[in-house]
């Protein structure tokens, strides 16, 4: 009932209607989590789900996420736990075949989408229960990608903005973390055909990355006890969690081969 206080874990996820967003909010559900689903249109498949609080929410609207955050605190008692920043949206052609227009969405939608979930969240997290924040990035923003420029542009914002958060919220309790998947099989890839998709394939489906977000929601502010157990942590407690093979080796090699080597491999893997 509205007004009254929840006690399950909860999470907000954006871009719920569909793709990625869906099968995260279907995932959490299943794991037990009062979920916020919102997307640019009420999530209809959720209609008469008790574990679903579903919404409106245009992430490029500052109001609007204010709106939203508030009305699903109410069922909280005022915390958020968990804010999974998943709305996004591309193109993939040569960068001088598109638009100004398509860029500015893309920037809107991928950059301002995040800025403004991460700022009108922060004050609900800190009322929350091992708060966490999880931002759907990509395996683009390792390298800059051919026909996909104005991406993996944003992409490498998410990046800076995931790995700034992380330190400057971490003192709060907050944990920020971001999610890398190279090609998965959704609908906002349907008729994008580009270089990298014909030689790598997608491989990856929405629930390979629904499953990696729910683990790091999980562990988050999580610590296990003995020595060994702290080296564990230690050694898997990373910002950016690749999904899949290919992304993480991708991510791996990026880490430790030279600029020039990291910009050859790219280029035949992506042209």
């Amino acid at each position: 009932m509205t007004g009254s206080r929840d006690r399950r874990r909860s999470v907000v996820v954006t871009g719920a209607g569909r793709g990625i967003g869906e099968a995260t909010a279907r995932m959490f559900a299943d794991a037990g989590y009062l979920v916020g689903a919102y997307d640019l249109k009420q999530c209809t498949w959720a209609e008469g789900d008790d574990r679903v609080v579903t919404g409106a929410l245009d992430v490029t609207d500052p109001a609007a996420w204010e709106s939203a955050l508030g009305d699903f605190a109410t069922r909280t008692g005022g915390g958020i736990d968990v804010l999974v920043n998943n709305a996004g949206t591309l193109y993939g052609t040569p960068f001088i075949d598109a638009s100004y227009e398509q860029d500015a969405l893309l920037v809107d939608v991928n950059v301002k989408g995040v800025l403004y979930g991460c700022r009108a969240a922060f004050p609900f997290l800190r009322k929350g229960t091992r708060p966490a924040v999880i931002n759907v990035c990509s395996a683009s923003a390792i390298y800059g990608q051919a026909e996909m420029a104005t991406y993996s542009a944003t992409k490498f914002a998410v990046r800076g903005i995931t790995e700034a958060l992380d330190l400057e919220w971490r003192p709060h309790g907050v944990h920020v973390s971001s999610v890398w998947p190279l090609y998965v099989g959704t609908e906002m890839l349907a008729g994008v055909e580009t270089a990298g998709m014909k030689n790598l394939g997608v491989t990856l489906t929405e629930d390979d990355v629904a499953a990696e977000i729910v683990a790091v929601a999980d562990k988050a502010g999580r610590r296990s006890s003995g020595l060994v157990g702290r080296l564990r942590d230690a050694l898997t407690d990373s910002v950016h969690r690749p999904v899949g093979q290919q992304a993480t080796a991708m991510y791996l090699a990026s880490q430790v081969i030279p600029g020039r080597i990291l910009k050859f491999t790219n280029k035949r893997l992506t042209s």
